[in-house]
């Protein structure tokens, strides 16, 4: 495993900066993996790790470097609760119904901290990653053991079955559809209310 300030250059450059965000979530995603005894997640532990993530912020893509969890293999998962949380979940369980996992909580009171740490530096944003660095985890971060139900069709290298909604034609993997009337849809149609678009009828 590479150390912190390594990993913070790789998530420099593929974040496209570095901020206090992205060392928050490179510390939680290495405390949630030595709580967990995984200490190579890009190489021979890359299948044993599923990653919750609960903010769509900077710490989230430090958390993916550093994991190795991605969307596009089915193994970072996002939830919009607008907290600075993540969960890392061992998948090398008996039971996928309950898979044993660690959820890392930033706390509220680090940017206080941080700001008592380096009261001579202006900027709110150097002064907590000067600290973010430095502090040690448990006056950055709360830690629960969790259990994880993790569905089958949710597991990575799932293929999942695909149909096509008779209403938009379109495509849709995994089982994303509800039942109306008799009717399977995808979830854009069944409940057209959650759609983040809208069709544009102006002319082009």
């Amino acid at each position: 495993m590479d150390s912190l300030d390594e990993l913070l250059r790789k998530a420099e450059t593929a974040h496209g900066h570095l901020c206090a965000g992205q060392i928050l979530g490179a510390r939680m995603a290495l405390l949630g993996l030595a709580r967990l005894g995984i200490t190579d997640p890009l190489g021979a532990d890359r299948k044993r790790l599923v990653t919750y993530v609960e903010i769509d912020r900077c710490a989230t893509d430090a958390i993916a470097l550093v994991t190795g969890c991605r969307l596009g293999k089915r193994a970072l998962k996002f939830r919009d609760w607008g907290k600075m949380a993540a969960t890392f979940v061992d998948l090398a369980c008996v039971d996928q119904a309950s898979c044993r996992g660690v959820r890392v909580v930033a706390l509220e009171n680090s940017r206080e901290l941080a700001r008592q740490l380096y009261p001579n530096i202006e900027s709110k944003s150097q002064q907590q990653m000067m600290a973010y660095r430095e502090l040690p985890d448990e006056q950055l971060f709360s830690v629960q053991w969790v259990r994880v139900r993790v569905e089958p069709a949710e597991m990575p290298g799932n293929k999942g079955d695909r149909f096509l909604c008779p209403r938009c034609g379109e495509g849709v993997n995994f089982g994303r559809f509800e039942e109306r009337a008799g009717e399977r849809l995808c979830l854009s149609c069944a409940r057209p209310e959650l759609r983040y678009w809208a069709p544009d009828c102006a002319e082009q």
